[in-house]
């Protein structure tokens, strides 16, 4: 599978700019001290739904538009993040978008999602039923059913792998949360664009380990369920089409446990004041469990997803 040339992401990042600005890369020192290594944080958190999927939802957009081609609305389903992306791109360019979640999801991302203008569905238990259900609303209703992970998405994302890349110091290695895969393949395609030697490690929760199987086994594995509190990464049935990416691209994905994913959500609001929600803090959570074996070095995390509910939070801060 061809992963978009730099000429490409260069092209997305200044489409996208006037709703998404760059966002910032910190080195933050407790967190250095608390890894034992130099720790470059890329802070997707800023963007305007705070995750780097805006950016894929507003290429995704644009080239729907430079098309030309008819469409009655989009659909998809989410956890969240995707699906703000979508909804923000399309009030920006006029396409009526229609969300579907599953029953139980984030209040907060809800509402966030309502208030973009998306028309939110609950079907399901889960991000797979709620995948389902999107898949034969589309046929139904003659919508344009948008999976959360493809190549123009990717496009989109692989900016913000620009930014950290070339913003930084050279990283010996980057921790990546992976969903359904869109942000470490956008830092794959980012990497091999420029010809760095950046080692890029996926992170995955124990409790939604599709991925990790599939990587090992080198086709994909599906789960009977995914559950943790990283709802971002809550998949049970890999994208192949990621996974062909992922399995030639990454140096290793990392599984890790909800007590170090709660940590790492804790570290960053002690060390940086930053709130990460579960998604977006297992990438850190992977650092901090690696630090005892790959001490030292100039190391990059990203923070995408800083979308938590309140409630939520507040349990994760009670538990220290």
């Amino acid at each position: 599978m061809s992963l978009p040339t730099l000429r490409e992401i260069e092209t997305a990042a200044t489409i996208i700019r006037p709703w998404c600005p760059p966002t910032p890369q910190y080195a933050w020192p407790l967190l250095a001290a608390r890894a034992g290594s130099e720790v470059w944080v890329k802070h997707e958190n800023q963007t305007p739904i705070g995750a780097f999927k805006l950016r894929g939802g507003l290429y995704y957009l644009h080239r729907l538009r430079a098309s030309g081609r008819r469409c009655n609305g989009l659909i998809s389903a989410t956890r969240g993040n995707h699906g703000q992306s979508l909804a923000l791109a399309g009030r920006a360019f006029g396409v009526p978008v229609h969300i579907v979640v599953p029953h139980g999801n984030s209040v907060e991302k809800n509402a966030a999602m309502r208030a973009l203008g998306a028309n939110l569905l609950e079907i399901g238990d889960d991000y797979e039923d709620a995948r389902l259900g999107a898949e034969a609303l589309a046929v139904e209703r003659g919508l344009e059913m948008v999976s959360s992970f493809n190549l123009t998405l990717v496009c989109g994302v692989a900016t913000y792998a620009l930014e950290f890349f070339r913003h930084c110091p050279p990283l010996e290695r980057v921790y990546v949360g992976i969903g359904l895969g869109s942000g470490a393949s956008g830092l794959i395609a980012a990497r091999d664009a420029l010809g760095l030697n950046t080692e890029i490690v996926g992170v995955v929760a124990e409790g939604a380990p599709c991925y990790a199987l599939s990587f090992a086994a080198g086709a994909p594995v599906a789960t009977a369920q995914a559950l943790t509190i990283a709802d971002g990464l809550a998949c049970r049935s890999p994208s192949p089409a990621a996974l062909e990416i992922l399995n030639t691209g990454l140096a290793r994905i990392v599984q890790v446990s909800e007590t170090q994913i709660k940590a790492a959500m804790r570290a960053y609001y002690t060390d940086t004041h930053n709130l990460a929600e579960g998604a977006g803090a297992a990438a850190l959570a992977a650092l901090l469990l690696e630090s005892g074996t790959r001490p030292g070095g100039r190391v990059g995390v990203v923070l995408s997803g800083g979308n938590v509910d309140a409630a939520v939070f507040a349990d994760v801060l009670h538990e220290a």
